[in-house]
């Protein structure tokens, strides 16, 4: 089976990676995608985009691959595309247009239950299968056949969660992989360290970052230990300070108490606040809530992220209760969905 697949977030490859182990050996990947999983059209680092401004930039860029991969579809038996609804859903639109038969799965679905829930029905007019990540995510749509929660991805990603709160002296910090959200975050992590004295404090930075990019992009890190294994050094941490996104739901998962800060573009954060309606940021917190249970975690924002703000978090987070939680948070979640979504492909 040729698959055409579309995944260019690093967090999709990440999925896609322990997505593979689960799909026979005759199954080819084409497309787009991290080059450690095959020969893709494009290297992923040309694919990063952080915020409204920088996507209008490239936009020539991505018409230009969306014909590609339209043409290159001609030969693949299915297409797999995974979150980045900004590129996919018009992809899968075309591609819908070229090839009416063509059978096209959605994994990792875009958000419609946050925001821009008219994308619900081009998912349903477009795609011939949603695998879905969230829970709720189902209730929001109106062919439930074409619909299926398959678990959660982090499930399978995470091979070892914490039994027991344990105070271990070491506090990890995740400034993002984004370049602006490093720049924006690192000053403050930075004189945050000196307020929070004998403690090992750990960096976590993305593997495909080389020394000369890390140095020209985080500064002065000599404060730092560095790490390049994510769950590894959460499950070692006993605090963690986060940047918004997929890190905070893992944090959550393995049972190590976090702050989340996220700090964007002005004219970003201003168009995100007409459009999304949600009373947190972190996932964690969005499924607490539809749970009925108390947040999470703190989360501060935009001008909010100070050295004061996080230090006061860091003192006064009910440790234990967040690592009992974290136990809760499992549960809804029930499995991972490697697997499934291997079935479904394969199917």
């Amino acid at each position: 089976m040729k698959l055409l697949v579309c995944a260019m977030e690093a967090s999709s490859n990440v999925h896609l990676k322990e997505l593979k182990k689960y799909l026979n050996d005759d199954v080819e990947l084409v497309g787009v995608f991290d080059k450690e999983l095959g020969n893709p059209l494009y290297d992923l680092t040309s694919m990063a985009i952080m915020g409204i401004v920088d996507a209008v930039k490239k936009l020539r860029f991505f018409f230009k691959l969306r014909d590609e991969l339209v043409e290159l579809a001609r030969d693949c038996d299915k297409v797999l595309l995974m979150d980045s609804s900004g590129f996919n859903l018009p992809l899968a639109k075309k591609l819908r247009e070229t090839y009416p038969q063509k059978e096209i799965i959605y994994y990792i679905l875009p958000q419609a239950w946050a925001w821009k829930k008219g994308r619900v029905k081009k998912l349903e007019a477009y795609c011939s299968k949603l695998c879905s990540i969230i829970p709720f995510e189902s209730e929001i749509y109106n062919d439930k056949n074409k619909i299926t929660y398959v678990g959660h991805p982090l499930l399978d990603e995470i091979t070892e969660f914490k039994t027991e709160f344990k105070e271990t002296n070491k506090i990890a910090f995740m400034p993002g992989s984004r370049k602006t959200e490093i720049k924006n975050l690192m000053p403050i992590f930075k004189e945050l360290v000196k307020k929070i004295p004998n403690k090992e404090y750990i960096l976590i930075i993305p593997s495909k970052f080389d020394d000369e990019y890390i140095k020209r992009i985080y500064g002065d890190i000599s404060e730092f230990s560095i790490s390049r294994n994510t769950h590894k050094t959460l499950n070692e941490a006993e605090y963690a300070f986060i940047c918004s996104g997929t890190a905070t739901l893992e944090s959550a998962l393995i049972g190590t108490p976090f702050t989340l800060s996220y700090i964007a573009k002005k004219i970003d954060f201003f168009i995100g606040n007409l459009f999304v309606k949600l009373n947190h940021v972190g996932l964690a917190n969005i499924f607490f809530e539809k749970i009925g249970k108390e947040p999470l975690h703190s989360e501060f924002l935009q001008e909010n992220v100070t050295v004061e703000n996080l230090l006061n978090d860091y003192k006064n987070l009910d440790k234990r209760l967040f690592f009992e939680n974290s136990k809760l948070l499992r549960d809804y979640l029930k499995n991972g969905s490697s697997q499934n979504v291997a079935r479904i492909i394969q199917n």
